[in-house]
């Protein structure tokens, strides 16, 4: 049981890469490409850029993003690099536990939100997991353009779906974020992939 002075916790605000959908820039690119080189070329031009971080902040388009991507190659691997944008997100499978924890959290009467670093195609990544259409709400950095670990992006969540931030369990799989998410109020825990541990400290807090 949580100590006296706390609130049992009501929410659970998931990450999405690495959380609730995997995320491999390296396996993507290599799922394009016929060569290890190619793959890590194609990674270093895309997924592992600078640029991947802005576009998930908001702060360029897709088309820039491409565009970079695209100076940074060969021109022989331009079509691969086309597919790879096409295609990568339908390539991210969803983790299964923590989808069937969330989803039987939310049955148990829990909150259960989305606050994820990504891009404004994040749809098309986060449509075919199975927790999605359970989803509370979400924010997304890129259409917010404020990124984890700013405590802002937190403290938005909270705002918007009229949320105590005492009452919220954050989950992810950066420890940096979860900082972030303790400055603004938060509970939260580092993720390592352990779906039993992360139920267990759900249980402890409520």
């Amino acid at each position: 049981m949580p100590a006296a002075s706390s609130k049992p916790i009501r929410n659970v605000v998931f990450d999405m890469g690495n959380v609730l959908m995997r995320f491999d820039g390296p396996y993507f690119s290599s799922l394009f490409t016929d060569t290890p080189e190619d793959a890590a070329a194609l990674n270093a031009a895309l997924f592992g850029s600078p640029l991947w971080t802005l576009l998930d902040s908001g702060t360029i388009s897709h088309e820039t993003m491409t565009r970079y991507a695209r100076a940074h190659l060969p021109e022989r691997l331009h079509p691969n690099l086309a597919e790879c944008l096409a295609h990568w997100p339908e390539r991210s499978e969803p983790i299964e536990a923590t989808n069937d924890l969330a989803i039987r959290l939310k049955g148990e009467g829990y909150g259960v939100y989305l606050l994820s670093n990504a891009n404004t195609h994040i749809m098309e990544q986060l449509g075919h997991a199975p927790v999605q259409p359970f989803l509370d709400g979400y924010v997304v950095s890129g259409i917010e353009r404020i990124m984890k670990p700013d405590p802002a992006i937190y403290q938005l969540l909270c705002e918007r779906y009229q949320l105590d931030p005492a009452e919220c369990l954050f989950v992810d799989d950066n420890e940096d974020n979860c900082e972030g998410a303790r400055v603004a109020g938060m509970h939260a825990f580092h993720f390592t992939g352990d779906v039993a541990a992360l139920e267990a400290n759900v249980r402890l807090l409520s």
